[in-house]
């Protein structure tokens, strides 16, 4: 029965996709401490710990930082229907973002089929709906995503740069406080938490 199996740190890791590292940051700030250890020393998972794991990620995917996690998880751990419940929602708003993201590109697409240039304001609308497909990024994530940002920004003349910083700063300028205020707020929810 699977629950009653265990699973050393590296068959977990490889289970879940989740890193080794990972798991052994989890266990030193008291998120995921392993059921058992070998006579060696080894982490061993157990099928509660499976489930710990779950919502742990769960709870993650919602934007919790790992402190704000330490303090529900007693309650999210207790309610797992609720817990399901909820990430079954945020996954259909996912859907319908990637639904409503599909739309864009096929818009984009359409329009550069026809030969005409899309405007900024629709590459910020589909830099936004991108953004928000995604779950919140790990500090490694961000550090490889602005490392291949720097590396492309290499690659282009210093007009293009110009004339790329100019076309953002208008299409930021003819956003409404409020819009921007509502983009600035949508894309923290996405970046790592402390």
């Amino acid at each position: 029965m699977d629950s009653q199996r265990e699973w050393r740190v590296g068959e977990l890791a490889r289970a879940t996709r989740v890193t080794v590292r990972a798991l052994h940051h989890y266990d030193r700030l008291g998120l995921l401490v392993p059921s058992a250890r070998t006579a060696g020393g080894h982490r061993c998972y157990t099928g509660d710990d499976v489930r710990r794991l779950h919502v742990i990620l769960a709870l993650r995917g919602f934007g919790l930082s790992l402190a704000e996690i330490r303090d529900t998880l007693g309650e999210a751990a207790g309610d797992p229907i609720g817990l399901l419940r909820h990430q079954l929602a945020e996954v259909e708003e996912r859907i319908r973002r990637g639904i409503s993201l599909r739309s864009r590109l096929h818009g984009v697409l359409g329009e550069l089929d026809r030969m005409a240039e899309p405007s900024t304001s629709q590459f910020l609308q589909l830099i936004e709906e991108m953004v928000t497909m995604s779950a919140p990024l790990t500090p490694e994530q961000l550090a490889e995503m602005q490392r291949k940002r720097s590396e492309w920004a290499a690659t282009l003349t210093p007009d293009e740069l110009a004339g790329m910083s100019r076309r953002r700063t208008e299409a930021m300028a003819a956003l409404s406080p409020e819009q921007r205020a509502e983009m600035q707020a949508h894309r923290a929810r996405y970046l790592p938490q402390a």
